[in-house]
């Protein structure tokens, strides 16, 4: 570590918040900081002597191990990453690691990696796409979603603009009758308003 300290980049990932650790070329952790320890849990003289594989493996086979003990052929480029890892008491969390490898002279090569919980982020995202998968589609929700000649009508009368007021008066019906057969389209055709249920009929030929 004397090239690091001589540097001053000992000290500065020492002093920094964000969870850094160095490892040499054979993948062996040097320097692992305080922020580090609070990530993951694991003291400096537990994780100094391991290989960033044996703390940082995710959980997803070789193709993690491969990003994070990748050996590029420049020795100044930064790679980003996702790794799915786990921390000392067995939580499993989500940390985004930036290696960086930098040459010492005699010493070989070290790579400086700093990480960031990324967990919340990724929760965020997936209850996302969960939400998105699940959204109820325009759609029967009777099985036929076969609608009555009068609801035709009346859906028909609605894709040319009329309000309830003007289809009741053109139905000669009252408007609470309108609303309601509105109401039994819209369940039927799973749609959540009314130009919703013109698009979903137009599509399907409900209406011409």
């Amino acid at each position: 570590m004397r090239t690091l300290e001589a540097t001053g980049l000992a000290e500065m990932l020492f002093a920094t918040a964000e969870a850094a650790f160095v490892v040499d070329a054979e993948r062996r952790i040097l320097l692992w900081n305080r922020a580090a320890e609070h990530m993951l849990g694991y003291p400096a003289r537990e994780a100094v002597g391991l290989t960033c594989c044996e703390l940082l493996i995710g959980h997803e086979g070789d193709h993690d191990r491969d990003r994070l003990c990748c050996r590029a052929p420049h020795v100044l480029d930064v790679h980003h990453f996702d790794v799915c890892t786990r921390t000392r008491s067995g939580s499993t969390i989500w940390v985004n690691v930036s290696a960086l490898r930098v040459p010492v002279g005699e010493a070989g090569e070290r790579t400086i990696h700093l990480l960031r919980d990324v967990t919340a982020t990724r929760q965020m995202l997936a209850l996302f796409r969960e939400r998105l998968a699940t959204t109820t589609r325009p759609g029967p929700s009777n099985g036929n979603g076969a609608l009555t000649p009068r609801e035709v009508e009346i859906l028909r009368l609605i894709s040319t603009g009329l309000n309830t007021k003007k289809a009741a008066r053109q139905l000669h019906v009252s408007p609470a009758t309108v609303r309601n057969h509105v109401q039994n389209i819209l369940g039927k055709l799973g749609a959540h308003s009314r130009l919703e249920a013109v698009a979903y009929a137009s599509r399907h030929d409900l209406i011409r």
